[in-house]
């Protein structure tokens, strides 16, 4: 059991810890200290749901509908492209932490962890068929507990980038240094949804 709980766990991190607009999020509001336990709340509690299902056979269904994964996959390159565009508007700006006096409501900051969460096709592909697949694969009595250390390597990443970004707030209070983390996040935005597009 421990070694399936273990096996879980690495499993779920090797598939999450890719730098992915989710991620991004989780940082961006982590360094702001804005809205972040509702939306570590959405991230976590949508990894376990996807998790579970892959686990009990969805993640078969989701392969026998490929058209559902293509209308995802542009959905997701859209939206992929305005958050970029997003961020680079933010790096115009070039505000730091401290002088950016902006506030997203809670209603928006809502919308879009559940709109980078459940739009990005890469989400259904690793943490349902994948992960899915994988705990099937584990032999009599194996399911559970890799299902269990998946969801346990989510739940640790996201506690740990979200509350450990906030002991950057300080450092990214200099305009310049948040105006390369903007650009740097629009640029891997960027060729996420053009490998999302091409790939």
């Amino acid at each position: 059991m421990l070694t399936h709980l273990i096996s879980g766990t690495l499993a779920g991190w090797s598939l999450i810890i890719a730098v992915g607009p989710q991620n991004a999020l989780v940082l961006r509001q982590g360094i702001r200290r804005e809205h972040l336990g509702v939306v570590l709340t959405i991230c976590i509690l949508a990894d376990i749901a996807l998790i579970g299902s892959g686990t009990v056979g969805i993640g078969a269904i989701v392969l026998l509908a490929p058209w559902a994964l293509e209308i995802l996959r542009w959905l997701g390159v859209a939206y992929l492209l305005w958050y970029a565009w997003g961020s680079l508007r933010s790096a115009r700006e070039a505000s730091g932490l401290e002088a950016d006096t902006h506030q997203r409501s809670l209603k928006s900051i809502i919308a879009t962890t559940l709109a980078l969460t459940f739009l990005n096709p890469g989400v259904y592909l690793d943490t349902v068929v994948m992960l899915g697949n994988l705990a099937n694969q584990q032999g009599p009595g194996g399911a559970l507990p890799f299902t269990i250390g998946a969801m346990f390597g989510s739940l640790t990443w996201f506690l740990g980038i979200g509350y450990g970004a906030r002991g950057l707030s300080g450092y990214l209070a200099r305009p310049r240094v948040w105006q390369v983390l903007d650009v740097i996040i629009a640029l891997v935005l960027v060729i996420l949804a053009a490998r999302l597009a091409f790939g």
